[in-house]
């Protein structure tokens, strides 16, 4: 069989509810990849809080981080590294839209510098993995450089209010996507960005056609990966909206659903 390039999210598909990689997942990912096929992560997180992943697989390849925003290969510095921000001036328009609006936080991320509107635990723990600089602080008065990505978090109930303000105004010049349960979080990032440019980016790198990607998402972030895949999987703890465009829906994140279809797909057994 020639070889696939698998593409897998982190939270929700490829990690467990217990933020851990399965050992049937984890076997059936070097089983795939002993029979010739190409693994990489591509996911919302930035990549001080996936790397611990990426080495547990002991991938050799490129990772899209930050929805595409950040595409790098951690282990060879001759690959052309892709670092696509927010301008300074659209961030802060949309930070100054958003006093109009009941919020928990806002959070600035450029690259592993974070950036607090407000002081919160929760998020802290969030936002500690691969230990970055944080400030706190009003992001108007402490952000002066151009963010990877904005984070919105709304009171509840907000979600849905903030993003059709931010597809009004904002269209033209971000994307934003919203957080899986329990988080009422929007997401921000640069317009014309997500999983699936930085997918197609390495595809082409490592000379794979779109057929013979397998992609693998949960949320509303992996929708254009999954249809720009040739076979594209939603988990079946997925929304229906990500169900509805997939070529194939799998078991959950929490019953070994990417070992399953690969094992079927790839013929491992």
């Amino acid at each position: 069989m020639k070889p696939h390039l698998i593409a897998l999210d982190l939270d929700g598909t490829l990690l467990t509810d217990q933020k851990v990689i399965s050992d049937e997942t984890f076997n059936t990912l070097k089983k795939a990849e002993d029979a010739g096929h190409i693994i990489m992560i591509a996911t919302g997180r930035p990549y001080r809080s996936s790397a611990a992943y990426y080495r547990q697989l002991g991938l050799k390849t490129p990772i899209v981080n930050f929805n595409g925003a950040f595409v790098h290969h951690p282990t060879d510095r001759n690959w052309k590294t892709i670092h696509e921000t927010i301008d300074l001036s659209v961030a802060r328009d949309v930070i100054d839209a958003m006093q109009n609006f009941k919020l928990k936080n806002i959070v600035a991320e450029v690259m592993d510098d974070v950036y607090l509107q407000y002081h919160d635990e929760k998020l802290l723990d969030i936002f500690s993995m691969g230990s970055p600089s944080v400030t706190e602080g009003d992001l108007r008065k402490s952000l002066h450089v151009d963010p990877t990505s904005l984070l919105i978090q709304g009171d509840e109930g907000m979600a849905d209010p903030i993003r059709e303000h931010l597809e009004d105004v904002h269209a033209e010049v971000i994307e934003h996507r919203r957080w899986g349960a329990p988080w009422d979080v929007v997401e921000v990032i640069r317009h014309g960005l997500n999983k699936a440019v930085g997918l197609s980016k390495v595809a082409e790198w490592i000379g794979i056609p779109q057929e013979r990607i397998i992609a693998f998402g949960d949320e509303d972030n992996d929708l254009e990966m999954i249809d720009y895949a040739g076979i594209g999987v939603a988990m079946g703890n997925g929304i229906d909206q990500l169900k509805s465009i997939a070529n194939e829906v799998t078991l959950t994140n929490n019953e070994d659903g990417i070992a399953v279809l690969l094992k079927d797909r790839l013929q491992l057994d």
